[in-house]
């Protein structure tokens, strides 16, 4: 579709297309209207110069055609930038609905990645051709940035949030992966690869790890190690709400405010639970904050998630 110039990466997800194509439209536009404002400037500092030291210039009442043009055709180019932007935006922050999750965690100076299998990797990445994959990101110290150029796709890896990025590679093979938020003198050693694979050869290779367990087994051992499942009783008479079915869900808070339940939510209520608490139940919960990793904030995540398959399974029966 596009010239294929050495300085840009190959095209190899279902996003790069559309990137490019607002990229080289903005370039351009850009390039025609520098060089049709300069080739302006220069003709018409030719055209009208003053020919002799006596010269006056004749005055020139406007013309009201001419200012509706210079006007109202760059209105339209605008608009038109802002709603291809705009549906490209929406496109890039909504994965399918059937994407592969998976959690990254940025961390000075090194990408560490858990399937919800529970395999893990480092500086390394697997994942299926076509078949899009949705990242969880979090940072364990300062803002990283994951960047996949031949996928035209980058987000920052935040302290303290949960940040998302999704994409679906369309050619097999190893792609670079760059931190591309300057985060201390070993910035530019944290690299990486993505390493996207037939589907076949995906669960060849998801089957050669030997996990102690998924990412949810590994936060439900979490939740009751750290007490969680005293206070948080399946049927909803404890202390504290029940989290069976809870995520993805409308919560009424204490202030009578109401909140979604998605990832940044239960990781404000694990690390500072007093800054919302839900409707009908004391403020009770202590703070974890210190106690529990950036990794082992994700795997409590995932088995938070993962009551959902359950409660609907249980509502199935009933």
């Amino acid at each position: 579709m596009f010239p294929n110039f050495p300085l840009f990466p190959k095209q190899a997800s279902t996003l790069a297309g559309p990137v490019d194509a607002l990229y080289f439209f903005l370039v351009a536009i850009t390039a025609f209207f520098s060089i049709l404002i300069a080739v302006g400037i220069v003709f018409f500092a030719v055209k009208f110069r003053r020919r002799h030291p006596d010269e006056i210039g004749h005055p020139i009442h406007g013309s009201l055609i001419l200012e509706l043009t210079w006007t109202l055709i760059p209105l339209a180019i605008a608009m038109m930038i802002f709603v291809w932007g705009a549906g490209l935006y929406f496109k890039l922050i909504t994965p399918p609905a059937d994407a592969t999750e998976v959690y990254v965690v940025g961390k000075r100076w090194m990408w560490k990645a858990q399937h919800l299998g529970g395999q893990r990797e480092i500086n390394e990445l697997h994942v299926p051709v076509g078949q899009a994959v949705k990242l969880i990101i979090g940072s364990e110290d300062v803002i990283h940035s994951f960047y996949i150029p031949e996928f035209r796709v980058k987000m920052d890896a935040v302290p303290g949030r949960s940040t998302m990025l999704w994409f679906q590679a369309t050619e097999a093979g190893e792609y670079h992966l760059f931190c591309a938020e300057y985060c201390g003198m070993s910035h530019s050693r944290m690299i990486g690869k993505i390493v996207v694979m037939t589907p076949p050869d995906f669960q060849t290779w998801l089957s050669g790890g030997k996990p102690s367990g998924s990412m949810a087994e590994e936060g439900e051992k979490l939740f009751t190690s750290l007490g969680c499942a005293s206070c948080h009783l399946p049927d909803g008479t404890g202390r504290a709400p029940k989290m069976m079915g809870v995520f993805g869900s409308t919560v009424k808070l204490q202030d009578g405010s109401t909140v979604t339940a998605d990832e940044n939510y239960i990781r404000e209520s694990i690390m500072t639970p007093m800054a919302k608490i839900v409707a009908g139940y004391a403020p009770l919960m202590p703070t974890f904050q210190g106690q529990v990793s950036e990794e082992q904030l994700a795997q409590i995540i995932a088995y938070i998630k993962s009551l959902n398959s359950k409660a609907s399974a249980t509502s199935g029966t009933n």
